[in-house]
């Protein structure tokens, strides 16, 4: 039983990859937007980034989800942006069983990803934010870095490569 989360900042392709790397593992997905209360969904369409104490019910949601499937001994991807270490202790600390794939690229490319991204609520103008908060995986947390310049069948061929999947 193994729980990978998907996170990185927005536009690099979560949602994308954590749903193919399900898909060839057969295992369970949960996109993490869709675990956001209605208030943090209508604050960031409205181009307000998320507060700490706005984004801690949401995390916990996550975590309620991975511990979940655990706790059924089912294996999942969860996408979530995670982007600080105390937000991916709520998720991640303390479950050996859950590894961490973090989505990492180029502000130009993921800027140009998001102008293009239609029917989301998150702004291409929250993106400074998202890097501004960004801590990325430090060595200690045994995250799995892939670069999101190459095409997503490529990424999750070598994530599943270095899964050991």
């Amino acid at each position: 039983m193994t729980v990978v989360v998907v996170m990185g900042v927005a536009g690099v392709g979560k949602t994308t990859i954590g749903a193919l790397l399900a898909a060839r593992l057969g295992w369970r997905y949960q996109e993490g937007d869709a675990l956001h209360p209605p208030a943090n969904v209508a604050k960031m369409a409205g181009g307000t980034p998320l507060t700490d104490a706005d984004r801690w019910p949401w995390l916990r949601a996550i975590a309620a989800v991975i511990d979940g499937w655990r706790g059924a001994g089912l294996s999942g991807v969860v996408t979530t942006s995670a982007l600080k270490r105390a937000y991916r202790d709520i998720i991640i600390d303390g479950r050996a069983d859950v590894r961490l794939v973090y989505l990492r690229g180029d502000k130009a490319l993921i800027a140009s990803r998001l102008a293009a991204r239609r029917d989301h609520f998150m702004p291409p103008a929250l993106l400074d934010s998202q890097f501004a908060t960004l801590e990325e995986p430090g060595e200690s947390e045994h995250p799995i870095v892939m670069d999101v310049a190459a095409a997503p069948e490529a990424i999750v061929a070598e994530a599943l490569r270095r899964l050991g999947a």
